[in-house]
């Protein structure tokens, strides 16, 4: 059996452990609803993936829960379309100063 011939200084061990630790997830905002979720994944909070509805996440909530979930949506939806309108074309003079 292989016996250590010296003791390991606690320096010397942490050193050794110094990349053994646990990341933070990377995280990116959904782009239907806007909370974060993982990448490449669908959303729990809307149930979209790549713009298509994987799953319907209204039909497992309660009467109360799926009420709010369905007005926050409703804000968020709103809220795209007056930026959307806000957004004009740019003109060719604007163009060629970027």
């Amino acid at each position: 059996m292989a016996v250590p011939k010296k003791r390991l200084t606690k320096g010397k061990r942490e050193k050794r452990r110094m990349h053994i630790f646990l990341k933070e997830p990377s995280l990116i905002k959904c782009p239907k609803c806007g909370k974060p979720m993982r990448p490449h994944t669908v959303c729990l909070n809307c149930g979209y993936y790549k713009g298509v509805e994987v799953i319907d996440v209204l039909k497992k909530l309660t009467k109360k829960e799926r009420k709010k979930r369905e007005k926050e949506m409703a804000i968020k939806e709103k809220e795209e379309r007056k930026e959307a309108k806000k957004e004009k074309p740019l003109t060719l003079e604007e163009l060629s100063k970027k």
